[in-house]
């Protein structure tokens, strides 16, 4: 067994933003991660190789993700696909956030 409490990461090491980001699980087939976003920040992410799943854990904010816009709060679950354009916006409370990749988060990629 593998297991981890999430309130106790701490994604480091943070950019000019205050954005984070920690890579904390891994399989052969999924990798798990946790993304900050504090508010006011801006997400400058690109597309992955991977499809993602986000789960918001905690704070409020958008989302843009193909050109489709919707709000993200503490429960919101996004699917993006590999190679779709997407980020993060319009963050009011600071974003807390699983980040669930397949195939497994490449190491040389940072999110």
């Amino acid at each position: 067994m593998e297991a981890h409490e999430i309130p106790e990461l701490d994604p480091q090491p943070r950019d000019a933003d205050g954005h984070g980001y920690i890579d904390f699980f891994a399989s052969d087939k999924l990798s798990v991660g946790l993304a900050v976003w504090p508010t006011g920040s801006t997400d400058r992410q690109q597309p992955h190789r991977e499809d993602e799943v986000y789960y918001v854990i905690s704070g409020r904010g958008m989302i843009r993700v193909a050109g489709k816009v919707r709000e993200v709060k503490p429960g919101s679950l996004v699917f993006v696909a590999a190679g779709v354009e997407h980020r993060f916006h319009d963050i009011e409370e600071d974003l807390r956030v699983l980040v669930f990749w397949a195939p497994p988060h490449g190491a040389a990629l940072h999110h």
